[in-house]
């Protein structure tokens, strides 16, 4: 086990395939996965260094993607890749894993690298939902615009 690469050995824990269960169930209820969502960011906000901008950045956009998709305006999300993401939060909250969150240094590592796989692997889904935004924006801030009727 000492050879495989620290995402080989959360992938394959019995920690990740217990979260990638679950996450079929917070798919399902939107009420469970806004918590997640709020778990996931209230994690995050205590995390520091050089790169957690980034980091905090990408998990604004999954966060964002997760609201829009748990709410019904976005739904081009695959399955598979619905449940990774769900599954990775479960994960990331979570303060017992391979590395348990205690540990001084250590402890998020394994979290963060998963998160990073995450965001890695689904830049092409990520890349469509900004767009979506892009594109749903406009629509939302004219549709809260009052409309002016103009008389003679």
């Amino acid at each position: 086990m000492a050879n495989k690469s620290l995402i080989t050995r959360v992938l394959t824990s019995l920690f990740f395939k217990r979260a990638n269960i679950g996450a079929v169930r917070y798919a399902r209820n939107t009420r469970s996965l806004y918590q997640l969502i709020r778990e996931a960011l209230d994690k995050s906000g205590g995390l520091s260094g050089k790169n957690i901008s980034v980091f905090r950045e990408q998990l604004s956009i999954v966060t964002r993607l997760l609201k829009a998709y748990a709410s019904g305006e976005y739904r081009q999300l695959p399955w598979k890749t619905l449940i990774r993401v769900i599954a990775v939060l479960i994960y990331f909250v979570s303060p017992i894993d391979i590395l348990p969150d205690f540990l001084p240094i250590v402890g998020l590592t394994d979290d963060i690298a998963l998160m990073l796989w995450l965001f890695s692997g689904m830049k092409d889904d990520i890349e469509k939902f900004r767009q979506w935004e892009l594109m749903a924006q406009p629509a939302t801030e004219t549709a809260t615009q009052p409309k002016v009727i103009k008389i003679g």
